[in-house]
């Protein structure tokens, strides 16, 4: 079992910045990849970024150059720092925490966070 923890949403105007957090608990040696998914109303569930253990970073093409996923290690937290805001970014954070073991996929999932975007 892993517990996420999110915070860092609210409400800014377009061209701004927000930095979530999502701090993780319980068996977090298991985990191998953390990302942030996002959900806007009537729109299916997006992957935003992703970080492995490793280090190694994903992104949707929608935030490259303005988003910047990273972890630190010590205090079991992941960041999505978020620059250059625009109202399409409008949508519920979730944080996620991802592994295999023997062909079984494990996702656990924050309880999310509201981002909003005014133009």
């Amino acid at each position: 079992q892993v517990q996420l923890v999110e915070s860092g949403g609210g409400l800014v105007q377009a061209g701004g910045s927000l930095r979530l957090s999502c701090t993780a608990s319980g068996s977090i040696f298991r985990v191998h990849v953390m990302g942030w998914y996002r959900q806007a109303p009537e729109k299916p569930r997006e992957l935003v970024a992703a970080i492995t253990r490793g280090g190694s970073t994903n992104y949707a093409d929608s935030v490259k150059g303005r988003f910047t996923i990273s972890r630190d290690n010590a205090r079991n937290t992941v960041y999505l720092q978020m620059n250059s805001l625009k109202p399409e970014d409008t949508a519920v954070y979730s944080c996620n925490a991802h592994w295999g073991d023997y062909g079984v996929d494990y996702d656990y999932w924050g309880q999310g966070t509201q981002v909003t975007v005014s133009s």
